[in-house]
């Protein structure tokens, strides 16, 4: 084989590359696998988003059983538990207190979605005096 772009027979040597039909089937598997991983990745993100909140809210909780002992009643505001809100979770749900002085005082913790983020569709969150949280199916 000789060096000058030309084989031993005085043809031009056939440059390799890639044809046009195989970057358009590489296209359609990336585009295939991409409309497969997204709905799972905002999914993942909703889910983790959520359990932010959860989290938090239990703090929450266990802020106002403290408070209780302290005070005899429980705290109306989440300024009042000396807890502030994460930014993650702020981002994402507003967080507030609803209570009764009873007899028994109850308290009720709830998260509502932003309307504007992705959590929108998830769904509001709450927790009571009792450990009950709802809805059943998210926590």
């Amino acid at each position: 084989m000789r060096g000058d772009g030309q084989n031993g027979n005085g043809g031009q040597r056939r440059a390799r590359g890639f044809t046009l039909i195989e970057l358009l089937v590489a296209m359609v598997i990336i585009g295939i696998l991409a409309a497969v991983a997204y709905p799972a990745y905002t999914s993942q993100v909703i889910k983790s988003n959520r359990a932010a909140a959860q989290a938090y809210m239990v703090d929450l909780a266990q802020r106002e059983t403290q408070y209780l002992a302290d005070s005899r009643s429980y705290a109306g505001t989440v300024d009042l538990l000396n807890l502030p809100t994460p930014a993650a979770v702020s981002a994402k749900y507003t967080i507030t207190i609803a209570t009764q002085d009873g007899p028994p005082p109850t308290f009720t913790i709830t998260a509502t979605p932003v309307a504007t983020s992705n959590q929108a569709g998830d769904g509001v969150l709450t927790i009571d005096h009792t450990g009950l949280k709802s809805p059943a199916g998210k926590w």
